[in-house]
């Protein structure tokens, strides 16, 4: 195939793409850590480059993408259904799975109305652009996920963005914004990266005092913390004053989807409006099946939450002692600082070398010089499992000059 690279002093295009070297530059070193493909996954247990680690850096919270009963369920729709839909859910593409699990999460949430999406960044960039319009205002939290940041841009609504729970910051905003502008402050409830939990009381008594809407991205929330699960807002003990509530199906339900609950008028604009749900195919058949089961387990199986609970705090608490910089977390998500680029790639491969794998993370997702491997926590997570992860971060940690033998930091980061 004959080169079709025109001369790079051209305005072509594709010139920031035959620029950039970065993957390259990272793989040369023979460090780079992501797209690993998994050749087998048995939940904890993941098969990588044909070595067995444990897998200490998934969203599978409750441990249910390998429970027989969420299979079983996902194989009877398939042969109930068929492979897909084949078609949006405006159109040809509801099934009554649909609307049962609709149902369900409405119910389960304690609100009117729910309405799922194909996918969790859909949701909030669907829903985000179906509510807020120009001449709307959308207060967000500056550490929001990228679907939030997405949905924001493209509403064409006024963006303000807070430093991460800065409430202080977020009255300034409220108090200089337009009073007749309708205004949206939207929040992730657990955040990815940190692990920390939204100040959910003081983002709702804002919204009430400025005539806002709180809006609450669930995504790391539910099926993870607050009353059986419900999420930040349950959290708080809150659940009823929040307006709108998304999550994902990605992550305690073992599947694909999103979803969105709130007031019935609301959830039936955003049915009705919004591009990403008229114009995207609807949820597979054995996607919607495996959520429905992982919803009634979540109801049944409340040891998994405690659990869950459980593991996180003491995993929380040994990374402390050991020395780690875990930032502020609360959930199952503990992030573990080591600081320049590089040097965290280097640790997330001696951690891998040591059968135990994480994420690394670095800018523009992380500030500079604050690079971290990302580790999360499942309930089904046995003790001895932990244990051999806690032993590599202590091994990997000294080699790495990241901590001493004492239980210290040898990093000068906040």
């Amino acid at each position: 195939m004959a080169d079709t690279k025109p001369d790079t002093k051209t305005n072509d295009i594709f010139s920031k793409a035959y620029e950039y070297t970065k993957v390259e530059e990272v793989k040369s070193t023979g460090l780079y850590p992501y797209f690993k493909p998994l050749e087998a996954n048995d939940g904890t247990l993941v098969k990588i480059d044909g070595n067995e680690v444990i897998m200490a850096g998934s969203n599978n919270y409750l441990g249910l993408t390998n429970d027989e009963r969420t299979i079983k369920a996902a194989q009877k729709a398939l042969k109930d259904y068929g492979t897909g839909c084949t078609g949006s859910r405006y159109l040809n593409g509801t099934l009554d799975l649909h609307l049962e699990l609709e149902d369900k999460l409405a119910d389960f949430m304690n609100k009117e109305g729910c309405v799922l999406f194909s996918t969790g960044y859909q949701t909030n960039e669907g829903s985000i652009q179906t509510i807020a319009g120009r001449r709307d205002v959308i207060f967000s939290d500056k550490d929001n996920h990228a679907c939030i940041v997405t949905g924001t841009l493209v509403s064409n609504a006024k963006t303000f963005r807070f430093q991460h729970n800065d409430m202080e910051q977020l009255r300034k905003q409220l108090e200089r914004s337009d009073e007749k502008a309708g205004k949206l402050i939207v929040s992730d409830g657990v955040f990815s990266m940190s692990g920390t939990i939204a100040k959910v009381p003081e983002l709702l008594s804002l919204a009430r005092e400025y005539g806002a809407r709180l809006y609450l991205d669930d995504a790391h929330a539910i099926g993870v913390i607050g009353d059986g699960g419900r999420g930040s807002a349950s959290y708080y003990n809150l659940l009823d004053e929040v307006d709108l509530i998304s999550g994902t199906f990605s992550k305690s339900f073992a599947s694909l989807g999103g979803f969105i609950v709130g007031e019935d008028d609301v959830i039936e604009y955003i049915r009705h409006n919004s591009p990403a749900h008229i114009f995207s195919a609807s949820m597979p058949p054995a996607n919607v099946a495996t959520v429905l089961k992982a919803l009634e387990i979540l109801k049944e199986e409340p040891w998994r939450l405690e659990r869950l609970r459980e593991v996180s705090d003491y995993m929380r608490k040994e990374l402390r002692n050991m020395g780690f910089n875990v930032w502020n977390s609360e959930t199952p998500i503990i992030p573990v600082v080591i600081g320049e680029m590089f040097d965290c790639f280097q640790f997330w491969k001696d951690l891998f070398e040591e059968g135990v794998y994480v994420n690394a993370v670095v800018p523009p997702a992380v500030p500079q010089g604050q690079s971290l491997v990302r580790s999360s926590y499942m309930a089904t997570h046995t003790d001895d499992q932990l244990n051999q992860i806690l032993e590599a971060f202590r091994k990997v940690g000294i080699n790495n000059g990241i901590i001493d033998k004492n239980g210290h930091s040898l990093l000068d980061i906040d």
